[in-house]
């Protein structure tokens, strides 16, 4: 699934504050102007059993684009949900 209306896209992503592949995926949606709602699964215990439930991984970065995983910095996968290039 491509992703027509950047505006109508939910993205969420997995993250924690020393994660430098998950301040790479931020600066990559921002670079591409695509709002994400950001959790820190060192800080939010909930948000991190969430994490787990929805992809059984416990490393992050985790990103969800319309609840679609994608796992760690992949930038093929992410352009393709996310309707760049």
């Amino acid at each position: 699934m491509v992703a027509k209306d950047r505006k109508n896209l939910k993205v969420v992503i997995f993250t924690t504050p020393t994660c430098s592949w998950c301040r790479a995926t931020k600066r990559y949606l921002r670079e591409h102007n695509i709002r994400f709602h950001e959790v820190d699964v060192s800080r939010d215990q909930s948000g991190l059993r969430d994490m787990v439930r929805r992809t059984g991984q416990s490393g992050v970065p985790v990103t969800l684009v319309n609840n679609r995983p994608v796992i760690g910095f992949d930038r093929p996968k992410l352009d393709k949900l996310l309707g760049i290039r």
